[in-house]
């Protein structure tokens, strides 16, 4: 039976999805997914699931531990100023910083990818980032989702979300439980604000009007929004060797709640961490954002890593043993602090002229 000639024929591209845009991108993409290739992955995408095979890999008896994160509303600053590249490696580094600190290996990655109208242009380049980080972490991108939602989202949009899971040998995982007072806190250098705290700094661009597009007040030599978004810096290469040495005895990563509240996650009861903000210089980045905004020295502090992407603790007697073998691997080691006696918790306290303050000052959180 034939429809009737005066009713319109719908189609699906008609109502916003293109479906051969879809098959253009799977395509494009595939040399990118090959790239990022591992022992006990296949490198193909296209499937309904991607396949990941431990034993190739190299376990013997392995706990899976998985995770998932964003990109935060730095994905916003960087779809405002057309600067699509780099988002998928913060997008990667979220979840695999995430996974090292449990003493996991980055195993596999899935993407998801949404917006109103694909545009292949963009999304290959978001994609082409996530390889990148993927490569850095050492783990293979075996598979991802991309939606094309009409109506879901303002023209040119996007939402980014990741999927990692990782493996550790069961008994060697870090829990945290091997911390104890005496224990030393050595803070990894950050690459920038990473992916955390970006409300607050598009609230300084609008109300300080600032000149995205022109060299950064604190560096000539580079745009102020680049030095906004350079991503997110992956630590897995470097710490993953010292981890499996056992000299490694917590790591944090410093995401949302900063050094304040990140710390206690990976603190037994009884253990308290003191960060000592004189211990090394505040980067100039970070000076500008705190002075731009007037922000008090412990809003830093649970706002913004404050140039601190990883924190190691560590007994004292492999202080140096982890410092160098850090400092080799191409991070910068700073000491920070330590573990006492007391509540769960941590403060992080400077005395007057750090980070701005006019007087000693601290910042507490427990739990």
């Amino acid at each position: 039976m034939c429809m009737s000639s005066d009713k319109q024929s719908y189609t699906y591209e008609q109502a916003g999805v293109s479906i051969e845009a879809g098959n253009r991108l799977v395509k494009a993409i595939g040399p990118l997914v090959k790239a990022t290739m591992r022992p006990g992955a296949d490198g193909e995408i296209g499937g309904f699931g991607g396949f990941f095979d431990p034993k190739a890999a190299g376990y013997n008896d392995p706990l899976l531990v998985a995770g998932n994160d964003g990109v935060g509303t730095k994905l916003k600053l960087a779809i405002d100023t057309n600067r699509h590249d780099t988002v998928g490696i913060d997008l990667v580094a979220m979840c695999v910083n995430d996974l090292i600190v449990q003493g996991a290996e980055p195993l596999f990655f899935l993407d998801y990818f949404a917006t109103g109208k694909l545009e292949n242009g963009v999304a290959e380049r978001v994609i082409a980032g996530i390889a990148e980080g993927c490569k850095q972490a050492g783990c293979a991108l075996i598979g991802g989702e991309t939606a094309e939602m009409p109506g879901m989202y303002a023209a040119g949009d996007y939402d980014l979300a990741g999927f990692c899971v990782g493996a550790v040998e069961r008994g060697e995982q870090l829990t945290g439980n091997r911390v104890a007072p005496g224990h030393v806190l050595l803070g990894l250098a950050s690459s920038g604000v990473h992916s955390n705290g970006f409300s607050l700094v598009r609230r300084l661009a609008e109300d300080k009007g600032w000149k995205l597009e022109r060299p950064a007040l604190f560096d000539a030599d580079r745009l102020l929004i680049e030095t906004l978004l350079e991503p997110t810096r992956i630590y897995v290469k470097s710490l993953l060797p010292i981890v499996r040495s056992g000299n490694v005895s917590a790591l944090a990563h410093i995401t949302g709640g900063g050094l304040l509240e990140n710390i206690p996650r990976v603190l037994p009861e009884g253990a308290r961490a003191i960060v000592d903000a004189d211990s090394w210089e505040q980067s100039r980045l970070m000076a500008f954002l705190q002075a731009q905004g007037s922000i008090e020295p412990a809003e830093m502090a649970r706002t913004f890593n404050c140039g601190v992407g990883m924190v190691v603790a560590v007994d004292s007697d492999s202080v140096d043993t982890v410092t160098d073998a850090l400092t080799e691997a191409g991070e910068t080691v700073m000491r920070i602090g330590e573990i006492v006696e007391g509540q769960r918790g941590c403060t992080v306290r400077g005395s007057a002229g750090s980070w701005s303050a006019r007087e000693d000052w601290a910042a507490e959180h427990d739990g």
